[in-house]
């Protein structure tokens, strides 16, 4: 069972989704997840919504959210930076710990792709997050670039980024730019972005995530578990941005890679990453009601 919530993170009011399990009893206090959207998504209609419901199935409390500036929450459309999403993740872990329903000392973070960025930086720099789990995520985000924009993309898309800082400069503003600018996505999974999903995006929000980089604190997680899944075939984020991920995390720390898997690993029901999952949780992060 989900209900609509709310919470405020520096002074902007955020949506989310609260799960609790069906028969879950009185009084109980269940471990919990945040679950975080990919890149100017939404926890709607969404792949987020997907591993919200998986994970509720399992016996976990979880909430997911919208990120300022996207879906129902407040802030600015489309004008994402990484570090403010970092502040809306610790801030939701702030108002799921008072909640009657979960164990505030067993709460983890989950991730996709964008929200698996946010997800480790966040997990590694505030210690109250009991689990970190990464799915299609990246750490490095001048070098993910570099990945989803080869040849003669790459100077075009560093030309946009100047544009911004000189159009910055002379006006102030930034400028607006189409998503699938700054992350190329085929066609055929474009299917798998949530309604609710923005197509503009402002360039700063680009200039955020080429100076993001997780990958520089993920050792911080340790020695909490960390998890970072990643399909094999992802023409969205390339996977070796999981592998570094897991080279730079501290233990225990596992890295799953999907066959045959592009970047959407539980589109379509892929009970794969499902079953998978749910064998690292038993193990790492059981379901022990308080």
């Amino acid at each position: 069972m989900d209900t609509p919530v709310s919470f405020v993170s520096d002074g902007i009011d955020i949506a989310g989704d609260l799960h609790i399990p069906d028969g879950t009893p009185p009084g109980t206090r269940l471990p919990a997840f945040i679950v975080l959207h990919g890149f100017i998504g939404s926890k709607d209609k969404s792949h987020a919504e997907i591993m919200a419901r998986l994970l509720e199935s399992l016996g976990y409390a979880v909430l997911r959210m919208d990120f300022r500036g996207c879906g129902k929450s407040g802030g600015k459309r489309g004008y994402v930076l990484c570090h403010d999403q970092v502040a809306d993740a610790k801030n939701a872990l702030n108002w799921l710990s008072q909640r009657p329903e979960v164990d505030p000392a067993r709460i983890g973070i989950i991730g996709h792709s964008f929200g698996a960025a946010v997800a480790c930086f966040a997990g590694a720099v505030d210690q109250r997050f009991a689990a970190v789990i990464s799915s299609c995520g990246w750490g490095h985000g001048e070098r993910k670039f570099m990945g989803q924009h080869p040849g003669e993309a790459w100077p075009k898309f560093l030309a946009m980024l100047a544009a911004n800082r000189e159009h910055k400069e002379r006006t102030g503003e930034a400028l607006t730019v189409p998503r699938f600018d700054v992350v190329p996505m085929q066609e055929h999974l474009r299917k798998n972005l949530s309604p609710n999903a923005l197509m503009e995006v402002s360039a700063d929000t680009a200039q955020s995530m080429f100076d993001f980089k997780a990958e520089e604190v993920v050792h911080w997680i340790s020695p909490r578990p960390v998890l970072f899944i990643h399909g094999a075939d992802d023409t969205v984020t390339p996977a070796e941005q999981s592998i570094r991920l897991w080279e730079k995390a501290g233990q225990p720390k596992d890295l799953v890679l999907i066959t045959g898997t592009d970047h959407f690993p539980l589109a379509a029901g892929n009970q794969r990453m499902a079953g998978m999952l749910k064998g690292w949780l038993d193990v790492h992060f059981p379901v022990v009601r308080a």
